[in-house]
């Protein structure tokens, strides 16, 4: 019973297919699903392009602010201030009025005093931590704060 009733539905269903109006609607579906991934593509392309066009955009702007820097750098050599520090510098040349004084190295050093304050504060310094570590810690102290804090 079970075949013959399998073999009716087959024999309807092949008689709907060679109906005109199904094989245009399958076709249309067909169609739609090809359009509707061809536009997905596209939006897809144009989004990359969108992407790619704003990092130049970054990119162009960072350059813009180096050559401003750049052509700011270049002014500063024009100056006479810097043309003096060079000379003081380089040359140990000094202004109308002034006597250069020239310390040998090994005086300096010799004669230097250490600092022992910044050796403290430069040992004490830890490593910040990053904030998702301090955000649980923050957690920690406030489910379980007593619990491990010695006061």
């Amino acid at each position: 019973m079970q075949k013959k009733d399998l073999s009716t539905y087959i024999k309807s269903v092949m008689s709907q297919l060679r109906d005109v109006r199904v094989i245009g609607l399958i076709g249309f579906g067909v169609i739609a699903v090809l359009v509707t991934w061809s536009g997905v593509r596209v939006l897809q392309s144009n989004f990359e392009l969108q992407e790619r066009i704003v990092s130049l955009e970054q990119e162009v702007v960072i350059q813009e602010l180096e050559n401003t820097n750049l052509a700011l750098r270049n002014e500063y050599y024009n100056t006479d201030q810097f043309l003096e520090l060079q000379a003081r510098r380089q040359f140990g040349l000094a202004a109308p009025g002034e006597t250069v004084l020239t310390v040998p190295e090994s005086v300096a050093l010799a004669n230097r005093v250490p600092v022992p304050e910044l050796q403290q504060e430069a040992s004490s310094i830890e490593d910040p931590k990053p904030a998702y570590q301090l955000n649980l810690e923050a957690w920690m102290r406030f489910f379980f704060r007593g619990v491990n804090e010695v006061d």
